[in-house]
């Protein structure tokens, strides 16, 4: 614990620096009240204080979520990309603050080429004009990880380069230590915020971020996509260069087109929107319901439609993994959700593991079946298209907000994924519905899962995992009852809210022993002045009249304290 201790107090003093501008940063937007709450005023010098208490009438116009927002663009790159993944959490941040995260443009000024040359040449031990006959020194793109040039190889094909900003992973590792830090005094000082789960968060922010950081594991998601659309002639995956590949710098070949949210290039290659929606949405619900690994960042910028009318998918940074497990739950939901049996669809939702395990599940059963009703019954009465997906999916978020419900990360990510691509599609044609869509396949994932052979598959596993069970229960009594024998058999008893009691009964008692103290001061104080002891003032005993100041003032600031708990 001690050694624990000692990581965290030399991680903070590494990163002083960077908590320091922080601090900064969000008191400069209003945030105050939040550093105080996490005990991190000291950062800010006095003048400092001073400055920005004139600006706050001007910063109060805006709300707490736009000023996070603010803050967030202003801290840079680590933050951005936190607060794009938050975009996705509205059951961890609620709806105000991901609607505001999501105006967040991943968009920084790009760095020197001439830093882009030296790494380019660094990470592929080789000159650059012995890779290239032409590199272009502008960037097409620059984003908060990487920025990307185009380039043509000496065999003359055209690609481009995707290169990752220096110092890029160290500014990044230092944030993740400091977010953990403010994620830890978040859990201290503010005890309502475990809700939120900050580290929760951190940890989920950690974990994406340093996939992107990773082009050797983007490349194998490149590829395996390649194999999944090797026979679809309507998606295209650029080709990489294994030659020209590593951990900060990756080669790929170039797809020539126009972003798929460009209208009127569009309709100038003279392809038909409607057909293109269809084939573009197509290609997502077979990553999801058929191979269970999708591109998870579809925005417009990642999608290209080429001139021959095939679109072209970019950027495999972000995934989305679906288990086998997971792909049968979502078509026993699509079941339940057709069959209106809401009973059947809770026990679903138990099975992925939405639903903690302390809740009281007789009346979250009776509860949750009633707003699934409320929700779901209207929907019987119109066709699918006439479903707008978006407000569904957001109903659907109320109500996790509303029970708690902890949503796997991958499930989230698909949900934003069809609600872009529900978008795109509507840009291309008005009459456009993602659930439409989405029919086909999921009717065919249930289709599959009520087969002969799946069916027969799953009552092999049962009986197996019946088997195993019967050769391993003596086994494990043997062990218990040895356990217990050598009274090594102990139960762990943790009642809900014990901690806070406890801290309740440690701050009572110390207020009753501060409080006799007092007592003591005045009795003490009055028998001195009584024995006439010492020197005068006001006729009375100097040093009598000192106690009864000094437990006046003890009592003075014991008085404050329980005002300010509100606890009278």
């Amino acid at each position: 614990m001690a050694i624990t201790r000692l990581l965290r107090f030399w991680h903070t003093y590494k990163n002083i620096n960077r908590i320091g501008q922080i601090v900064n940063i969000l008191l400069k937007h209003g945030l105050g009240q939040f550093i105080e709450q996490v005990n991190l005023q000291r950062f800010i010098p006095l003048r400092k204080r001073i400055k920005y208490f004139a600006r706050w009438q001007e910063v109060e116009r805006h709300t707490i979520p736009q000023r996070l927002r603010m803050a967030f663009s202003e801290l840079g790159p680590s933050f951005i990309k936190l607060a794009q993944i938050l975009s996705s959490r509205p059951d961890l941040i609620t709806n105000r603050y991901a609607d505001e995260f999501k105006k967040l443009q991943d968009r920084v000024p790009p760095f020197s080429s001439e830093k882009a040359r030296r790494m380019i040449e660094s990470e592929f031990k080789i000159s650059l004009e012995d890779i290239f006959a032409d590199f272009d020194d502008v960037p097409v793109a620059a984003a908060s990880i990487a920025q990307v040039h185009n380039a043509v190889l000496k065999t003359g094909e055209k690609v481009i380069v995707k290169i990752q900003r220096p110092d890029i992973r160290n500014t990044i590792e230092t944030d993740i230590a400091v977010l953990n830090a403010i994620a830890r005094l978040m859990l201290k000082y503010i005890p309502e915020s475990k809700f939120f789960d900050p580290e929760g968060i951190v940890n989920e922010f950690a974990r994406s971020v340093k996939k992107e950081l990773d082009f050797i594991a983007e490349a194998k998601n490149l590829q395996r996509f390649r194999r999944n659309f090797a026979e679809n002639e309507d998606i295209c995956i650029p080709a990489i260069y294994p030659d020209l590949l590593s951990g900060k710098a990756i080669v790929m070949e170039r797809l020539e087109g126009v972003r798929i949210d460009d209208i009127r290039a569009i309709d100038a290659f003279g392809i038909d929107r409607s057909d293109l929606a269809r084939r573009g949405v197509n290609a997502y619900f077979k990553m999801i319901f058929e191979d269970g690994f999708f591109h998870a960042d579809p925005h417009p910028g990642n999608i290209f439609v080429m001139p021959d009318g095939k679109i072209g998918l970019v950027d495999f940074g972000i995934v989305g993994w679906l288990t086998p497990d997971m792909m049968e739950n979502i078509a026993n939901a699509f079941l339940a959700v057709l069959k209106r049996d809401f009973d059947r669809l809770i026990d679903v939702y138990l099975d992925i593991g939405l639903v903690a395990d302390e809740i009281d599940m007789v009346s979250f059963r009776r509860e949750f079946r009633a707003d699934l009703a409320y929700l779901l019954e209207p929907l019987y009465d119109i066709t699918i298209s006439e479903i707008n997906f978006p407000e569904y999916l957001e109903a659907l978020t109320h109500l996790v907000i509303k029970y708690g419900l902890k949503v796997p990360s991958d499930l989230l990510l698909m949900n934003k994924t069809i609600l872009i691509l529900d978008n795109i599609g509507r840009q291309l044609d008005p009459g456009f519905n993602a659930v439409s869509a989405a029919e086909p396949y999921a009717a065919k994932l249930v289709k599959k899962r009520l087969s002969p052979q799946r069916l027969l598959d799953k009552t092999k596993e049962n009986v197996t995992e019946i088997g195993d069970m019967i050769i391993d229960t003596p086994r494990q009594l043997n062990r218990l009852l040895k356990k217990a024998l050598r009274d090594e058999v102990s139960f762990k008893i943790d009642p809900i809210g014990m901690g806070d009691l406890i801290k309740d009964i440690d701050r009572s008692s110390n207020r009753l022993a501060f409080s006799i103290v007092v007592a003591a001061t005045i009795v003490a104080s009055s028998m001195l002045v009584q024995a006439d002891i010492g020197g005068k003032i006001f006729g009375l005993s100097t040093i009598g009249v000192s106690g009864f100041l000094v437990a006046f003032l003890l009592g003075l600031r014991l008085l404050l304290s329980i005002i300010k708990s509100g606890r009278l």
